[in-house]
């Protein structure tokens, strides 16, 4: 029995943090401004002014799943205090494992909702467009690229996020030479911007009929999907718009006619493209989100005034140095050279496992040992 009087002692003491995190989420400010907003969308005319009953609703959704997840937290932590108890009483060593297994999942649920506390930046609870570039090297850079996309959407699978394909363009013989995806979630460009920047591929080619060792790069773009009640001075004069037939790796959900569109900001020399979706205008509409999402990723990220002082695309493209390394061969880690956190299980990391990372990235933020992006 000392197993479980050790485990409720240990569980107790975890009432102390969520009544910490309840002050730093304002669980109380939340059930405050959420009746008032009920209290708005039960006022007459309310339906009349279609955009501001929208924006209400949003919020109160988003309150609504911010309570109902520390809810069931402490919820969860209660059940287990009770469970302990209850076989201590009863003397019932029989569901220790049990015991041990949901301790475990809330410790982890308890830090993934700590870490979402220090998601604070502007843009953080909004989703992600991440585009993929893949580096010089050729076959070898595309493959690479290709598989960092894979990488991406299986985290995104993970994490119950919502995945669409905005654009592919294949490589010359295997893998891609670009791509852009929409990763919808709460809080995916807070999670995602760390991973924004150059990764590095150590490994024997499967392209090398000798057998050598390559070193391949591909970048990320992180940029976060931007609400369209912030107000983004693009002017219709600076945009050159073509449309050309799509193709690549969007099986059925792409046309044969000429539906996908490219727009070219002409002031900053800045691409964007969309050939993914059923009609041009859709693909225009995509094509225009990315394109006010990258301007503003782009100011901000240089603390610029105003979009017309964004000087040219090679501010925008600056490669940098790497963020973290893939080895496959001699020996197989992944190690982020901003943290220093390395995972040894390559394959995991391949599959979407890269949670360690980014938690590295924002604990590391938090204690102010690295500036934020």
């Amino acid at each position: 029995m000392i197993i479980l009087d050790d485990l409720r002692v240990e569980m107790v003491a975890y009432r102390k943090e969520m009544t910490e995190l309840a002050d730093v989420l304002n669980i109380k400010a939340a059930h405050e401004e959420l009746a008032e907003l009920n209290k708005k969308a039960a006022e007459e005319g309310f339906w009349d002014d279609l955009e501001n009953s929208q924006k209400v609703l949003q919020q109160t959704k988003a309150l609504e799943k911010k309570i109902e997840k520390y809810n069931q937290l402490n919820n969860s932590l209660e059940d287990l205090i009770t469970l302990i108890e209850l076989s201590i009483e009863e003397d019932d060593e029989s569901s220790i494992d049990e015991i041990k297994s949901e301790a475990a999942s809330f410790k982890s649920k308890l830090e993934e909702e700590k870490l979402s506390t220090l998601l604070t930046g502007e843009y953080d609870n909004a989703n992600a467009i991440l585009t993929f570039h893949a580096g010089a090297g050729g076959t070898e850079a595309q493959d690479w690229a290709e598989m960092l996309y894979r990488m991406y959407n299986h985290w995104a699978e993970r994490h119950d996020y919502k995945v669409t394909l905005l654009d592919y363009l294949d490589g010359d013989d295997a893998g891609m030479k670009s791509a852009s995806i929409l990763i919808e979630g709460d809080n995916a460009y807070g999670y995602l911007k760390s991973e924004s920047g150059v990764h590095r591929l150590v490994r024997i080619s499967p392209f090398d009929s000798s057998g050598r060792r390559h070193t391949s790069f591909a970048a990320l773009e992180v940029m976060p999907e931007i609400d369209e009640s912030i107000e983004v001075d693009i002017r219709p004069e600076d945009l050159q718009v073509d449309a050309f037939r799509a193709s690549g790796a969007g099986g059925q959900h792409i046309n044969k006619t000429s539906s996908a569109i490219r727009i070219t900001h002409l002031p900053t020399g800045i691409v964007v493209s969309c050939q993914t979706q059923r009609s041009q205008h859709q693909n225009r509409d995509y094509a225009m989100k990315m394109l006010r999402s990258k301007l503003v990723e782009i100011k901000e990220r240089e603390h610029l005034e105003k979009i017309e002082d964004i000087k040219g695309v090679q501010r925008e493209i600056a490669w940098g140095s790497q963020i973290r390394s893939y080895v496959f061969m001699p020996y197989t880690l992944a190690k982020d050279h901003r943290t220093g956190f390395e995972n040894g299980n390559i394959n995991a990391v391949m599959d979407g496992d890269i949670d360690g990372f980014i938690n590295a990235y924002l604990k590391s933020l938090s204690h102010g040992t690295l500036e934020a992006k």
